[in-house]
């Protein structure tokens, strides 16, 4: 179907521009077709007719003459060819058209713009890379700069050029766009994550405190800071930091659980980590957070009861998956001899468990056993959060 598109719009463009090509050069009377664009028209529906419609459309394109009222349908065109996979194509016709020494400033930045998509699509970036910044610098149109940089960024993000990419969006991509502001702050914490590595714990703070303040709902930064705390033994700093997350986002409270035990085990404060779990259960009645408390009141009591009664009751509440396999898990556990029947049903929970995605990207719905910050598919930051439901939290 984009193919029959495609063919038809060469069509309409040829007539289109030989009829305006016409007019430009004798006034408003029409003439009669000239013999080369019959002779290209009548080749290239030969072509079509005979279903070789590659040499149909270079035929077309060949007898669409190239002036200011065609421009914009050799950039259609353009587009056409990158949009169906064929970025080479498209490449050989907007450099084409920057080789027109008629172009206006505006529209030779238009086509360098389309051109540096050209190159992205093929994978050739340092050429994309000269291009918008080109663009970016002398641009002649204030909405195609602001174009050219958020291609720009996209294009240094792919490359790891984390402050790069935040020079060219700070402060007007950032302050204007709400999927730029919360990849800002995922690009700090990469380079926050640099620093860690090169024992820069000082640059590596304050590059977490800027996400925070470029997008307060970074739950990344303070997992971060948590992570950092426990490594210099502020195990109560950690513990704070790790608090805030439900206020954040509470979808990720599965995430902060693991650092927050080994805070309070370190502090050897079980107490408090149950009651921090139990204020957690109101906010987020996800099956980790009433596995981990049932766990810790079992350690606590020494026995099973009040973790079986706390399980049970939750199930009551919402079904789990997850938390059946847990309770089945502590029933085995509680019972003088192994029934078989109930280790049977346990390994088939955890088989269908262990068989199940984890996490799932909120926008494109890519799903894995990993938290990927940045969804592998769709390139988006923070999008990517535990599974909730009765096979996940």
């Amino acid at each position: 179907m984009p193919d029959v598109l495609l063919l038809a719009l060469l069509l309409a463009a040829v007539a289109i521009g030989w009829w305006l090509g016409r007019r430009e050069r004798r006034g408003t009377r029409v003439t009669g077709t000239s013999p080369t664009l019959a002779r290209d028209y009548f080749v290239g529906l030969n072509y079509l007719l005979n279903d070789q419609q590659d040499r149909a459309i270079e035929t077309f394109i060949g007898a669409l003459e190239v002036n200011s009222d065609t421009i914009e349908t050799h950039i259609a065109l353009g587009n056409l060819f990158r949009s169906r996979g064929e970025a080479d194509r498209a490449v050989k016709i907007h450099q084409n058209l920057l080789a027109r020494p008629s172009l206006s400033g505006d529209q030779g930045d238009r086509v360098q713009l389309e051109l540096s998509r050209d190159f992205l699509h093929l994978g050739l970036l340092d050429r994309a890379e000269r291009l918008l910044l080109g663009l970016v610098k002398d641009a002649h149109d204030d909405e195609l700069c602001r174009s050219a940089k958020r291609l720009l960024v996209d294009l240094l993000e792919r490359e790891g050029e984390w402050q790069a990419a935040l020079d060219v969006a700070l402060p007007t991509l950032v302050r204007q766009h709400e999927d730029i502001r919360r990849a800002a702050a995922h690009w700090l914490c990469e380079l926050a994550n640099q620093e860690r590595h090169s024992a820069s714990p000082v640059l590596a703070r304050r590059h977490l405190k800027q996400a925070l303040s470029t997008d307060g709902r970074c739950v990344r930064a303070n997992l971060l800071l948590a992570d950092m705390a426990l490594d210099t033994g502020q195990y109560r700093q950690a513990i704070r930091l790790l608090s805030r997350i439900p206020d954040q986002d509470k979808a990720f409270v599965p995430t902060m659980l693991e650092p927050l035990s080994h805070a309070y085990r370190l502090l050897d404060d079980e107490t408090g980590l149950i009651r921090q779990l139990e204020s957690l259960l109101e906010q987020a009645p996800y099956t980790s957070v009433i596995i981990l408390l049932a766990e810790s009141l079992r350690r606590h009591h020494g026995d099973a009861h009040a973790a079986l009664e706390l399980v049970g009751q939750q199930l009551n509440r919402e079904p789990s998956l997850g938390a059946v396999d847990y309770l089945m898990r502590l029933y085995r556990q509680d019972t003088a001899a192994d029934d078989e029947r109930i280790e049977l049903l346990q390994h088939h929970t955890d088989t269908l468990l262990k068989a199940l995605p984890r996490h799932r990207c909120r926008r494109c719905g890519f799903s894995g056993e990993q938290l990927h910050w940045q969804c592998p598919r769709c390139r988006s930051w923070g999008t990517t959060k535990p599974i909730t439901g009765i096979e996940g939290e």
